[in-house]
């Protein structure tokens, strides 16, 4: 019951791995541990049983079972929470929980959260709380609502009550000895609402951030309400102490930020620095200056990025905003004076900066806090926001992407405190593009230490390096949308302008000479014409999914086809014309007739020469499928882990005296596999029955490799310490040796051709298209170039990421009949890639008299990467797809060519590159 209840929340809720093996480690505590949820039972009994279940748990740190989950920020917390109370709701009839916010800003928060109808309400796809939510006490609210519902029968009323409380609010109350509020006696109720509280029989304590309240006043009053059981989640399981950190030590899940940042759930920082920098030549303010300006260079192409990444993807738009860290409120008002001054960047920075500190009161307060909690909309124009020390936990944005600390501090409390609030994600995951998952800290001044600072081996992170060039005049970048020629060859778009220069090699490159490739006039010229046009190319979208009355593009120009496409334009013009009865007459009655039957075909006919037809194909398999893992040997090279004593620190708080006490190993095994065969079959796609064999097997080769540097004591202590680390390097490996098996399979082909995508792209702002042809000199620079010309290219400007792409086009340019770079997304293959299964966009598709050619040019060193074999493999498949059913509709046969980038010369024609055709 347990173990499918908890699957059917985990997956309810899309927990993440670390959520998910935190709920299992609450059900392992529950199952070890029954008496956790009676009302009466020996705690100290309890203790000694989950320490054999937990071998990081030394003692509650409370009079009650309590027991800690340290997942780092970014990770969800507030989900976690959440799984946590469906799962004692529905598994153990747990009604009552008390969840404690360490200050305002978490407060409310967690009763959004927890609120229904709210962006990120916590038990969204909880099917037993769709029609009855919990109710939602708060600290404001309770003396009204909290026992009121308690008279109701369970089903009539909320069968959950989860109250929120304000830690800090409750703290405030009890100072000079009084009572909290909460603990005071109602003449309306007839008794206090905290005795109400303490006298449920069903109670469970959440603590949110519980490093910020352990041993404060408030939290001794909390302890009086003796619950069944706390539930503490935090990122730093430490409290501060005039000696240093001191460890919690009832943590029973530990996911460091370093395990974060390794899978991917949370953004990579990056310090940034210029290069060449020398503090010592600036001065402070120079500094200071020179800091903020790379910070807007960074957080502008950053924005592009963003903006690129969204179009491409057909995702929403993230609008990224730059953090400054100030000295005190005066720096922080000197900073936004400069940052508004049209000294700045031209001032275009004036009405997107805000303030947030404690200088601001009444209503200059409401407005700060009303734009900083709105900092993540589009429509919100702060794009720079200044603080002094006022951003702590709760203030969870995603879309905090640069931050430039201008405030005197060492480089791990630059590391600890800046870079927290700007690691979460706005896609909930990594992209795979640099600048959409990475957090920029500009650093110059403190750039080395802060290298050094996060590569001590007791460093929670480790950090990228960013090395700006001075700025230069190529800084400023936009996002580009290209559509295809055929908008432009139908007046829909304006063609763009493309320098008209080559190098004049006679001149040694000093004299250029026009080399224009010729231009093509809109066909239609009236408004009329052009609007009915577009919506041709509408109604001709539709055919694409009518595979068997149109296989190919050609089979567009069919007269029955063509009548069917005039009848729907004409349908679909008629409001636009304003009347029903002359559809020809156009939307001025001045303008001369114009026959749609002749807009309608010539639109066709350029569709059809401005298009290659893709296919779009899936492999689908029949029957029974079957999955397995193929025998393999371990790569265990970099894998040389160390034993480790476990010590818990012991502070006394009245003395300040410190002790350790280790502790031993935790369930003993009866073989060294079973520490990692029994941590293996935890992954879903992982049985054991079926794959016993294969399991021991790759455990015994890592058991020898311990053993090969490691005594025999020690290798049990790492196994029962990394198991699941060990585990999950294991079956990493395992999925690049994964076999399907089925029955058989399907090809489907959905449709025989489709329209261009748009492609987007990132460029310098303000260039004019460079010619394809002329020699550029800065090769490295070259991603940031747009490149037009084009007579054969089915798009006017396409971008290369290098020389050689850029000299392949000029050889497509001579032999193709037409050629593109294609889109992401035009031809949807996808390919196998350890666990992942990204999608593969070839370099180029090339059309000739005889064939369709997708091109692959690639570093001749990385021609036989794994990567690059299993995008060719993926390709072969589909192009052999392709030309099955292109034979069978009568069009031509598609080839797959991988070509070396030293093999790309100007004098080579397009069929001596068939020798590099990769077949199946």
């Amino acid at each position: 019951m347990s173990a499918h209840l908890q699957k059917h929340i985990t997956g309810r809720l899309s927990l993440r791995q670390p959520q998910s093996e935190s709920l299992s480690r609450l059900v392992r505590a529950l199952e070890a541990s029954p008496e956790l949820l009676a009302k009466e039972r020996d705690v100290s009994a309890i203790l000694s049983t989950l320490q054999a279940e937990f071998p990081t748990l030394a003692d509650f740190e409370r009079e009650f079972p309590s027991l800690c989950f340290a997942l780092a920020t970014g990770v969800g917390k507030t989900r976690l929470m959440g799984a946590f109370i469906a799962y004692l709701h529905l598994a153990h009839g747990i009604r009552n929980f008390f969840v404690l916010a360490p200050n305002l800003t978490i407060y409310n928060k967690l009763i959004t959260d927890f609120t229904r109808n709210t962006p990120k309400y916590v038990f969204k796809g909880i099917a037993e709380f769709a029609q009855q939510p919990p109710l939602v006490i708060t600290g404001d609210n309770y003396d009204q609502t909290g026992m009121a519902v308690d008279n109701h029968a369970i089903g009539f009323a909320h069968d959950v009550r989860i109250n929120i409380f304000n830690i800090s609010k409750i703290n405030s109350e009890v100072r000079g000895g009084k009572e909290p509020r909460i603990k005071r006696m109602r003449e309306v109720l007839g008794d206090s609402y905290f005795n109400h509280l303490a006298n449920l029989p069903d109670l469970v304590l959440l603590m949110d951030e519980s490093h910020r309240y352990r041993a404060q006043a408030g939290m001794r009053a909390i302890n009086e309400l003796q619950p069944l059981l706390g539930l503490e989640v935090t990122a730093t399981p430490f409290v501060e102490s005039t000696k240093g950190p001191v460890p919690f030590q009832n943590v029973v899940m530990d996911y460091p930020l370093a395990r974060a940042m390794e899978d991917g759930f949370v953004k990579a920082p990056a310090v940034v620095t210029q290069r060449n920098f020398s503090a010592s030549a600036h001065t402070p303010e120079d500094i200071e200056k020179i800091k903020l300006e790379d910070g807007v260079r960074l957080h502008e192409t950053t924005q592009v990025e963003l903006l690129t990444y969204a179009r491409e993807n057909g995702v929403p738009v993230v609008k990224p905003f730059m953090l400054v860290i100030a000295r005190d409120t005066t720096h922080a008002a000197q900073l936004k004076a400069l940052i508004q001054s049209d000294a700045f960047y031209e001032g275009r920075y004036a009405n997107k900066v805000i303030q947030v500190d404690s200088s601001r009161t009444g209503a200059e307060e409401e407005a700060m806090v009303t734009r900083l909690l709105a900092v993540e909309s589009v429509d919100e124009p702060t794009e720079i926001v200044i603080h002094v020390n006022m951003l702590k936990e709760g203030w969870d944005v995603t879309n905090l992407y640069t931050i430039v600390p201008l405030r005197a501090a060492n480089a791990r409390t630059l590391i600890e405190q800046s870079i927290g609030r700007g690691l979460r994600l706005p896609y909930g995951k990594r992209t795979g593009v640099a600048a959409v998952d990475r957090l920029h800290i500009v650093a110059h001044d403190k750039f080395q230490e802060i290298i050094d600072e996060a590569n001590r081996g007791d460093s929670p992170i480790r950090l990228q390096q960013l090395i700006l060039d001075a700025p230069s005049a190529d800084d400023r970048t936009v996002s580009v949308q290209v559509g295809s020629n055929t908008m432009a060859r139908l007046g829909l778009a304006e063609a763009p302008v493309v320098s008209p220069a080559i190098a004049n090699k006679t001149t040694g490159g000093s004299v250029t000479q026009p080399c224009m490739a010729p231009t093509h006039a809109p066909v239609f010229a009236t408004e009329a014409e052009k609007e009915a046009a577009r919506v041709t190319m509408d109604v001709i979208g539709t055919y694409e999914v009518q595979r068997d009355l149109v296989p190919t593009s050609a089979a567009l120009r069919m007269p029955e086809v063509q009548r069917m496409i005039v009848a729907e334009v004409a349908e679909r013009l008629k409001p636009v014309a304003g009347t029903t009865g002359n559809l020809l007459a156009g939307v001025d009655e001045a303008a001369p007739a114009w026959d749609l039957s002749a807009v309608v075909a010539k639109t066709t006919e350029i569709v059809v020469q401005q298009t290659i037809d893709i296919p779009r194909i899936a492999v689908v398999p029949k029957g029974d499928v079957t999955t397995g893992f193929h025998p393999f040997t371990l790569d265990v090279q970099q894998l040389h882990l160390q034993p480790g004593r476990r010590e818990i620190v012991i502070q006394n708080l009245h003395t300040n005296e410190q002790d350790t006490l280790a502790t031993g190993i935790g369930i003993q095994e009866q073989r060294p596999e079973d520490y990692i065969v029994h941590a293996l079959v935890d992954f879903d796609d992982i049985d054991y029955v079926t794959h016993a064999a294969l399991l021991y097997d790759l455990a015994g080769q890592m058991v020898r490799h311990l053993q090969s540097y490691l005594t025999v004591e020690e290798t049990i202590s790492v196994l029962d310490r990394e198991r699941r680390w060990i585990a999950r390097e294991i079956h990493a490996q395992m999925m690049a040796h994964c076999w399907e098996q089925a029955t058989g399979y399907e090809v489907q082909v959905h449709r025989g051709f489709t329209q261009l995508k748009p492609c987007h792209y990132t460029a310098t702002a303000g260039q004019t298209a460079h010619h394809f042809r002329g020699t550029v000199a800065e090769t490295s620079r070259i991603k940031q170039m747009l490149f037009g010309g084009f007579a054969r290219c089915l798009y006017p400007l396409q971008k290369f990421d290098s020389d050689t792409e850029r000299r392949f086009a000029i050889i497509l340019e001579r032999d193709a009949s037409k050629w593109c770079k294609p889109a992401k997304g035009q031809f949807q293959i996808f390919y196998k890639l350890g666990t992942e299964q990204p999608e593969y966009i070839p370099d180029f598709v090339a059309e000739t008299d005889s064939t369709i050619f997708l091109v692959e040019t690639k570093a001749h060193s990385d021609i036989h990467t794994q990567e690059v074999q299993a995008k060719a493999a993926a390709a072969v498949q589909w192009s052999k797809h392709a030309a099955h059913f292109t034979a069978s509709v009568g069009g031509k046969p598609w080839k797959y060519l991988l070509i070396p980038h030293d093999e790309v010369h100007e004098s080579r024609r397009l069929i001596d590159f068939l020798r590099f055709e990769v077949k199946d």
